[in-house]
């Protein structure tokens, strides 16, 4: 039986299409059907067997049933076909051998059909994603649904999705090209890419039909970001001969994998830190801090009194580790190594703890893919001081302040923004990217994309990330000195303290501006 509407996972999910490849033939079925759990098993990965159902006494018009039709495929579709208890038969293959269940209708009473026998999974076929009949009924289904869009144009791949998304259907969807076998300049894999875009948080597949011993497209296809996969599938013998375009269980489980093989290459979308064999590689290429001359406990290092040079020693200070104001806790004789353990090194400066946060703000915008022009300002809020910004604190930029306001706030992962109310200003929060933790009048509420929150004045709030969030603030007009804390500490601060105001990203002002403001670092 299916699962419950809403929730089928079709990620990683292979789809094997027997079609009419069991030949007419339950005894031949069962082959295709065994060889193909057999790799399924072998390689531990999620597979449905695909059959295809017609009602063939009402599908096929009745000039075309005497056998001397001129369209290729009613020939073969009259010679492969099975009744509905030979039918049954292989379903009940596919559930011994623990695999999904799933059924291509390419009519109404087939799609009554494959609801009455309980299939897990129903799938629409690219020349069925504009038939708005035999959709329907397949949206009344409740089904699961898998949707091909092979030859369709963009904006028809759009109305296919706006149909099944307004009957509520649990659906995913399949890049597929219907050239039997498809050629490598048809394949067209970056719609894949495309598709994820275009519809978020849909998995999308990729339904193959090259040469089956190509196995390139698959890997391709993973890195794309497909989600699922489909091929046809068949069992040659002295007597069958497969199409160019079907797959042998031999050639399913070098499918499968390739596939495996392309996960790993793929490995982690967020960086990672190196693992311990290239740390080493690096560290052995690099250089290290060497004394000029001699220099005596409690020297204040600069440049022109140590050298950098390769190999870096063990125990020495790294050259990407410099900075003016080192000071040397011990003697430390000329040509020696600067050692890391026997040395003072001052923090950041405020300026540079700003920067390298600007550096990353930049890149999660364009992450994010929020755009911004070049005439905007940003308040760089740092209420316990800069140098605890990456704990407590948010970037906020400033896009249009008139009657009407709008801001793009960024904060980095584990910052929080404390608590406080407007006194004049009327807000709403619309998350563009990450998620985003909020407490509000003493309730608490999680924001994901597309989610907005309405902040009245005088209502205490406050917000935090984990994973770092990009967030629209649409308020009334902002003025300064409006935030009221819960922190009588921050309370007496100035504006100016608590907030770097710069224009653009203040690459020239951020030293002064922070002079200038005297900001308390606690």
């Amino acid at each position: 039986m299916t699962e419950a509407i809403g929730h089928f996972d079709f990620r990683n999910l292979f789809v094997l299409d027997m079609a009419n490849n069991h030949q007419g033939s339950v005894e031949h079925g069962l082959k295709i059907i065994d060889g193909c759990a057999d790799a399924v098993a072998k390689h531990g990965v999620r597979a449905a067997i695909k059959f295809q159902f017609r009602n063939l006494d009402t599908f096929v018009h009745v000039d075309h049933m005497t056998g001397t039709s001129s369209n290729k495929h009613v020939p073969r579709f009259l010679s492969t076909r099975l009744s509905w208890a030979q039918f049954g038969e292989l379903l009940t293959a596919v559930r011994r051998r623990g695999l999904i269940s799933m059924c291509t209708p390419f009519d109404e009473a087939s799609v009554d059909r494959i609801a009455e026998m309980g299939f897990d999974v129903i799938k629409v076929a690219s020349c069925s994603a504009r038939d708005w009949p035999l959709l329907e009924r397949v949206a009344a289904t409740g089904l699961p649904v898998i949707a091909s869009t092979g030859g369709l144009l963009q904006e028809q791949v759009d109305d296919l999705v706006s149909f099944l998304q307004h009957r509520g259907c649990d659906f995913a969807l399949m890049h597929c090209v219907s050239i039997y076998p498809t050629p490598d300049a048809a394949c067209h894999l970056g719609n894949i890419a495309n598709f994820r875009e275009r519809y978020p948080g849909r998995v999308i597949g990729w339904s193959t039909h090259e040469n089956p011993a190509d196995m390139v497209q698959v890997g391709l296809a993973s890195a794309l970001g497909a989600q699922m996969f489909e091929r046809h599938v068949g069992v040659a013998t002295d007597t069958v001969k497969l199409n160019a375009y079907s797959a042998t269980p031999e050639q399913v489980d070098q499918w499968f994998a390739s596939w495996k093989r392309t996960q790993v290459l793929i490995g982690s979308r967020p960086r990672l830190p190196a693992l311990p064999e290239e740390r080493a590689a690096i560290d052995d290429l690099k250089r290290g801090v060497y004394a000029r001359g001699p220099i005596e406990a409690g020297t204040v290092l600069t440049r022109d009194l140590v050298y950098f040079a390769f190999p870096c020693a063990p125990g020495a200070l790294e050259s990407g580790r410099w900075k003016d104001g080192i000071v040397a806790k011990t003697n430390i004789a000329a040509d020696a190594l600067v050692p890391e353990t026997e040395v003072d090194i001052p923090g950041d400066a405020d300026e540079k703890i700003i920067k390298d946060a600007v550096h990353e703000v930049k890149a999660l915008l364009n992450f994010a893919k929020v755009p911004l022009n070049n005439e905007f300002t940003v308040e760089y809020s740092h209420h316990y001081g800069v140098r605890n910004f990456r704990k407590i604190g948010a970037v906020l930029i400033n896009i249009i302040n008139r009657s009407y306001c709008k801001k793009v706030l960024v904060q980095l992962a584990g910052q929080l923004h404390p608590f406080h109310f407007h006194k004049l200003k009327e807000e709403t929060f619309l998350v563009l990217w990450g998620e985003l933790h909020v407490e509000a009048d003493g309730r608490y509420k999680k924001l994901e994309r597309g989610d907005t929150l309405l902040v009245l004045p005088g209502v205490w709030h406050r917000f935090w990330t984990e994973t770092g969030c990009v967030f629209e603030e649409i308020s009334t007009t902002a003025f300064a000195d409006d935030s009221v804390y819960r922190d009588e500490a921050i309370n007496k601060l100035s504006s100016a303290q608590r907030k770097t105001n710069v224009d653009h990203w203040g690459r020239f002002q951020l030293k002064d501006q922070l002079r200038a403001a005297q900001v308390p670092s606690q």
